[in-house]
């Protein structure tokens, strides 16, 4: 017997659309996404994770009534450059290119890639595609099962249309990760590198650092007051230069330093990764400073 990889996560939303409807109880329009694992037969893959055989893919297939596909196509197109620049992309990096007639496929009205300018180039980050009700009539039509919506509104039944944002994870990933990666001069003639990341999206988010080993007990009790809120590291080894430097190199947004004075003010001093500006601020203060400072957009 033969064994194949599903080329894109779509089909499986598709074969269970009326379940989901039915136990849901969702009126059209409405969406389904699903996350997890597809297979390409790439014949050169390369530039690092851009281009693979296996890879992660999101996609959401949102269901609306014929008629009102093309609206909805807008909607998410919009909907999805937006959320890019949310993330931190800047709009000089990002384009939306439109196929044309001969590029579109079959069975779709309408195709927008929106493109990211990756350090070799442009390249798709993300497809949204008109897709008709394609999709629903096949699996009508190989499994002999009814998969048409009946609309209580209207009191009749149809095959909805399907507007479908497609994104590769580990593209979105390389992405991010090339729009935060830099590289700054210093004023002493050192390079600092860092990564920008936006401070919703930084893996670690404040790292607390005892000036000297002497300072552990304190150091230590700050990071577990923080850590119950916010993802933490806490880092004691080499000068305090260096980990700040290896913090910067991991988009850390924030580091907290417990010195020799926080024993007698009870304060630390909060650096700011991008400026590199610091204040003093009182321990007690620390959560209530942080809050708010790491949502998403």
């Amino acid at each position: 017997s033969q064994l194949y990889l599903r080329p894109e996560t779509a089909q499986g939303i598709f074969i269970n659309f009326r379940n989901v409807q039915r136990t849901s109880r969702r009126k059209i329009p409405f969406g389904i996404a699903q996350m997890g694992k597809s297979f390409r037969n790439e014949i050169t893959p390369g530039n690092f994770i851009f281009r693979t055989r296996e890879f992660e893919q999101m996609e959401l297939e949102f269901f609306c009534e014929p008629g009102t596909d093309l609206e909805w196509f807008d909607y998410w197109r919009n909907f999805c450059y937006q959320w890019l620049l949310d993330l931190g992309i800047s709009k000089d990096h990002l384009r939306m290119r439109d196929h044309s007639k001969e590029e579109l496929s079959f069975y779709s009205l309408a195709t927008t890639d929106i493109e990211y300018l990756y350090p070799f180039g442009w390249g798709e980050l993300w497809g949204i595609a008109d897709r008709t009700d394609y999709d629903l009539k096949q699996h009508m039509e190989y499994s002999k099962e009814d998969l048409r919506y009946f609309d209580p509104e209207k009191n009749e039944k149809y095959i909805p249309y399907v507007v479908e944002p497609s994104l590769g994870t580990d593209r979105l990933l390389l992405a991010i990760l090339s729009e935060a990666y830099d590289e700054e001069e210093l004023d002493n003639g050192e390079v600092r590198t860092l990564l920008r990341f936006l401070p919703s999206l930084a893996p670690v988010q404040i790292a607390i650092l005892p000036l000297s080993g002497k300072l552990k007990e304190g150091a230590e009790a700050v990071y577990h007051q923080l850590i119950m809120h916010y993802r933490c590291e806490y880092d004691d080894r080499q000068s305090i230069g260096r980990r700040y430097r290896r913090q910067d190199e991991i988009g850390t947004p924030y580091c907290v330093t417990f010195d020799f004075e926080s024993l007698e003010d009870q304060s630390v001093t909060i650096r700011e990764r991008d400026s590199m500006e610091q204040i003093r601020l009182p321990i007690v203060q620390l959560v209530d400073y942080f809050r708010g400072r790491f949502d998403l957009p």
